[in-house]
């Protein structure tokens, strides 16, 4: 019976991941193939550029998805937990030894952050691309209704970020089946066209790609850009390790997944073979006529799967961010009670909105809009490989005569794409980039700032063993009931009660000085998340350690604080926390850092208030005030 179990769970688990997992490579046969063909720089529709073109598309998924990710990468868990910002803790906690440092941090910091700044442009061009294609079958079926495409486009792009704020929870169970029966689907209309020309298959061969590489010159790279199309949802299968597992997104792509994607590209080629005329849009003339309406709607929905997949991973790593202090706080609300990782940001949401629309807009089609797409992923994929040559060499402890092959092979096969995509650079490559750069931006404005300001809070910090040792409460009021000093640094006094002591010379029987930091991992192991230290004279601190993709909650430590006795013999109600509210004064320097600092006093405006933030109940919270000048 438990065996019974187990196997429908994993069951369940694979289908899952065929909604959220494979949303983004699964509607990639929607424009991948076409872009190929179309454009200015197109490869001539013959019968060779045929086979070579979809050479290198099966080719592209076995190397780059099948062996890079599903091989190598995903094995590169930080706890059990994916993506570029973990990849790159990953890398960060193998690189000390004895105390001396073995990486080049600073460049190590760089790239990983840039790599997550560059996650955000793929977050607002994949739902304008892959919304925007399956709606432009309606020019197939209705060529009537050819200039709605974009309004149409827009009212489901509407739809699809309203439908953030209901979380994944609800619509989860929906995603799979469905993305099951589009997939399905995708198989069997390029099945349809295969059977009347099974030496498609041929294509196979990888000498069709070298000789298509050999002999095309200039258009073999315009033609890469096109074709790195089709593996631009490999990130994803990284990131969403912690949800699902690696065992599932293996299963879902080799039994589900790259049989159906192979079947439809060859399915398109083979249909091209015979009607060229179709190079417009061959994915949906692969279906009969009266199965295009059916067709267009399941295509929308897969895109707004996949979208929203997309867009929840946006999520996730603004969160994750935020966590590991390289952005400030944001509203975050978690949408579901049983996966810690589906959270509901809503000015990330309605940013993501604006500017996917704005992308619609202005590219008009989802031709134009692939001249974008795919240059910032093709650079995520070249920092993965980076990093994931430290995680071999540190981590992993394999022999350099193994890790530089390895690594040099994979780095070869995406600076090839990164190429061709770099190609498109002027005529729209430079939007992605550009949101790369100001996400990047806030990341070191944010940290660079923060940490001259935790400098200057220093200047007046002492230590709070020393402070406690020659504390007299005699000299001061004392006042019954508890007061909690949140504080940045555990073993210095916070600012706020060595305010309040000066200003109101009062003291609370009980004084608890209390740091809640985040480590560089996950989740913390319940018997490491809280550390005690009795100071003696009624002070404590405490140290509560949370994992950056843990939701902290000043409720769940007075929960340990009951199962410690730490406030034995008080109510929650009598409990008084103190936070230190600095306004933050720009000094006179150039431009350029003038600018920076007032951004960072417009981000610690609008970010979310430490007593949300907390879950602290504002009617016990006192907030000590003090100018700080930077």
């Amino acid at each position: 019976m438990a065996k019974q179990q187990s196997k429908k769970k994993a069951s369940l688990l694979v289908l899952a991941a065929l909604g959220v997992v494979y949303g983004d490579i699964g509607t990639s046969p929607l424009y991948a193939f076409k872009e190929c063909f179309n454009g200015e720089h197109a490869a001539s529709l013959t019968e060779m550029h045929i086979y070579g073109i979809l050479s290198l598309i099966f080719w592209a998924l076995i190397l780059i998805i099948t062996v890079k990710y599903l091989i190598f990468i995903l094995r590169a868990d930080h706890h059990g937990e994916g993506g570029i910002l973990a990849l790159m803790q990953l890398v960060l906690s193998a690189g000390k030894n004895n105390g001396k440092k073995k990486l080049p941090y600073k460049f190590i910091m760089f790239v990983g952050l840039f790599g997550a700044a560059l996650l955000y442009g793929d977050g607002i061009l994949t739902p304008a691309i892959s919304v925007i294609s399956a709606i432009e079958g309606i020019e197939i079926a209705t060529p009537a209704l050819k200039d709605y495409v974009v309004p149409i486009t827009i009212v489901v792009l509407i739809f699809l970020f309203w439908l953030q704020s209901r979380g994944t929870e609800r619509v989860g169970r929906l995603f799979g089946p469905i993305m099951l029966v589009w997939f399905f689907i995708m198989g069997l209309l390029g099945v349809l066209q295969i059977v009347d020309n099974p030496a498609i298959f041929k294509a196979v061969n990888p000498v069709y790609a070298f000789q298509f590489v050999l002999n095309e010159g200039k258009i073999t790279l315009f033609v890469l850009g096109a074709v790195f199309l089709v593996v631009t949802g490999g990130e994803a299968l990284y990131a969403d390790i912690g949800h699902f597992g690696v065992s599932p997104i293996r299963k879902a792509w080799f039994a589900v997944v790259l049989p159906g994607l192979v079947l439809n590209y060859f399915g398109q080629g083979a249909l091209l073979l015979q009607h060229p005329e179709f190079v417009k849009n061959p994915f949906y003339h692969l279906a009969p006529q009266w199965a295009l309406i059916p067709l267009i709607v399941l295509a929308t929905m897969a895109t707004i799967i996949a979208s929203q997949a997309i867009i929840s991973g946006a999520f996730s790593l603004t969160f994750q961010a935020v966590q590991l202090n390289y952005l400030p706080r944001f509203r975050i609300f978690h949408t579901s009670k049983t996966h810690q990782g589906q959270v509901y940001l809503p000015k990330i949401n309605f940013l993501l909105m604006v500017l996917t629309i704005g992308v619609v807009l202005g590219f008009q089609s989802s031709e134009n809009i692939a001249v974008a797409y795919g240059i910032a992923i093709t650079v995520t994929m070249v920092i993965t490989d980076i990093l994931a040559f430290f995680v071999m060499k540190n981590n992993w402890k394999w022999s350099l005569f193994l890790v530089v092959p390895v690594s040099l092979f994979f780095l070869l096969i995406d600076l090839s794409f990164t190429t061709a995509n770099a190609l498109k650079f002027l005529q729209g490559g430079w939007f992605p980039i550009l949101i790369a750069l100001l996400v990047y931006a806030c990341f070191y404005i944010w940290t660079s700032r923060q940490k001259l300001l935790q400098r200057k809070f220093a200047e007046y910090d002492f230590n709070l063993n020393e402070f406690v040792d020659g504390f007299n409460r005699d000299d001061y009021s004392n006042i019954p009931g508890v007061a909690v000093y949140m504080s940045s640094a555990v073993l210095d006094t916070p600012m706020a009660f060595q305010h309040n002591l000066k200003h109101n010379k009062v003291v609370h029987e009980k004084v608890i000085m209390l740091q809640i930091g985040f480590k560089n991992q996950p989740k913390v192991k319940k018997e490491n998340r809280m550390t005690i230290n009795d100071l003696g004279k009624g002070f404590y601190q405490v140290l509560f350690k949370y994992g950056y993709l843990e939701e902290p909650s000043i409720h769940h430590v007075l929960d340990y604080w009951k199962e410690e006795e730490i406030i034995k013999g008080y109510d929650e109600e009598a409990l008084t926390f103190y936070l230190a509210r600095q306004t933050i004064l720009v000094k006179r320097g150039s431009m350029a850092n003038r600018l920076a600092d007032s951004f960072y006093i417009f981000m610690r405006t609008n970010s979310q208030d430490a007593t949300r933030y907390f879950k602290i109940p504002t009617d016990q919270v006192y907030e000590v005030g003090m100018q700080v000048e930077i």
